[in-house]
């Protein structure tokens, strides 16, 4: 008789304790049967919705392959067996899959192939059993039998036996595995995002694909991810990317990356905007430049949407942009570099300036004053000065400060000026005080000599 191998009841008449498979024994294969009966089955096995009458025309079909001439069989004492185990498979999907089983003394038995799973034989021998356009059966010299399965899909993932018509039957299974690559779903994942900066945001990437993917977060640039600690890393794992306190430092396009092994990895862009007023910072608030001088002031801002950029002066008229002033815009994202020139300074051009920047969140601004400064002249050496020292150290006798005597800025020239100005004066006064003194000893000698001389006179009168 043919018999299925299971241990799962079937409610179609085949009993709860069946061998898996098909086997013919020595009693059936004695059973005479006639070319009438096999093509009489043909049409019933593949047309009948019910699979245990598939498998029993399958079984008269397979007698009718394998008798002999008067419809007996002679071949049941050979000992056939299976010389190396199947080889378990896995396969892309859409490509081809081909299951090997290598039988050795297979004599005239038969060889077939069945889908474990849902207990259908595919093929007997070198003819395919199943309408299933896409299974097909070759063979090397009886040898070595190769289930083909083309297209392969999903669906064909499984258990499949290699089976020989003993008696009993012998068989062996192998595993066919179906690996697809990722795929990621529209509507799970997110789209483009808006936000107010401070809110928290949530973006989500789901995929696909069997083995099932992983997904890795990282920006689009390849720039640092902000985190909540104040910690900055490159990727973030895993199909759910939430961030605390959003703020624009997290703004830009981000790839949700999916990736299983099986190639291609595929991703997704999202872009994360976020939204906030303009803010307004400037280096230097305090400015000076003398009359001529082309002066640039400078001012940097930041807002999201783009702000509106522009000059005021200090009763709020707007700076033209054309004439001696050159207003000049960097834009960068949400960073804008705003510039001013003036091309040549006037006493009129003195006084405050103001940045400001404008959006649909808010406006501010920032001042910056110019004032006036002496215009610098250049410095000469005085014709008497002589002096070779150059690039030499002097210190002040009651002084710990060390002057560059020899130094090339301006403000040691004029600070050396000063110093032989009050030398020279010094020198004078000086002078003066010697000359002074020297006279006062002049005029006491000359009062002590006429006083010696007229005693003289007067004791040599008394000795005469």
């Amino acid at each position: 008789m043919f018999t299925q191998h299971t241990t799962v009841s079937d409610s179609k008449g085949w009993g709860s304790s069946k061998e898996r498979g098909w086997a013919v024994y020595p009693l059936a294969a004695r059973v005479p049967v006639a070319s009438g009966l096999q093509s009489g089955c043909g049409a019933l096995c593949y047309g009948h919705p019910m699979a245990s009458i598939r498998l029993l025309c399958a079984y008269y079909v397979l007698l009718a392959a394998i008798a002999g001439p008067n419809g007996v069989r002679t071949d049941y004492l050979e000992n056939p067996k299976f010389s190396e185990p199947i080889t378990n498979m896995t396969v892309p999907v859409g490509r081809e899959a081909i299951l090997a089983c290598v039988v050795e003394d297979l004599s005239t038995y038969k060889v077939a192939w069945l889908r474990v799973d849902t207990q259908t034989i595919l093929t007997i021998h070198s003819h395919v059993i199943t309408k299933n356009h896409r299974i097909g059966v070759t063979h090397s010299e009886h040898r070595t039998w190769y289930l083909h399965i083309r297209e392969v899909r999903e669906s064909d993932r499984g258990w499949y036996m290699c089976q020989i018509n003993t008696d009993p039957m012998k068989s062996q299974v192998g595993y066919l595995d179906v690996v697809v690559p990722p795929d990621i779903l529209d509507y799970p994942t997110s789209t483009d995002m808006v936000v107010r900066e401070g809110s928290n945001v949530t973006l989500r990437c789901a995929a696909t694909g069997s083995p099932e993917p992983s997904i890795t977060w990282r920006r689009e640039g390849g720039e640092t991810i902000p985190l909540g600690n104040g910690q900055e890393v490159t990727t973030v794992e895993g199909p759910v990317f939430n961030i605390t306190r959003v703020n624009r430092l997290h703004m830009g396009p981000y790839l949700c990356i999916a990736s299983n092994g099986v190639p291609p990895s595929v991703s997704k862009r999202i872009m994360l905007i976020v939204h906030f007023p303009p803010m307004i910072w400037i280096q230097n608030q305090l400015v000076g430049a003398y009359e001529g001088q082309q002066m640039t002031l400078e001012c940097h801002s930041e807002a999201y949407p783009r702000s509106i950029n522009y000059w005021t002066r200090e009763k709020g008229e707007i700076v033209p942009q054309s004439g001696k002033y050159e207003p000049v815009l960097l834009d960068n994202a949400y960073k804008v570099h705003m510039k001013l020139t003036i091309k040549a300074v006037t006493p009129a051009d003195f006084g405050s300036y103001k940045c400001v920047s404008k959006n649909s969140l808010g406006d501010t601004d920032g001042s910056i004053k110019l004032y006036p400064i002496p215009k610098p002249s250049l410095s000469h050496k005085s014709a008497g000065d002589k002096s070779n020292r150059k690039g030499k150290l002097r210190k002040h006798p009651y002084s710990n400060d060390i002057d560059d005597v020899g130094g090339d800025l301006d403000v040691t020239k004029q600070r050396d000026a000063k110093l032989r100005d009050q030398q020279s004066d010094s020198l004078s006064l000086e002078d003066d005080e010697y000359y002074n003194s020297s006279a006062t000893i002049a005029s006491r000698a000359t009062a002590f000599l006429t006083i010696a001389l007229a005693c003289a006179l007067t004791m040599a009168a008394s000795c005469i």
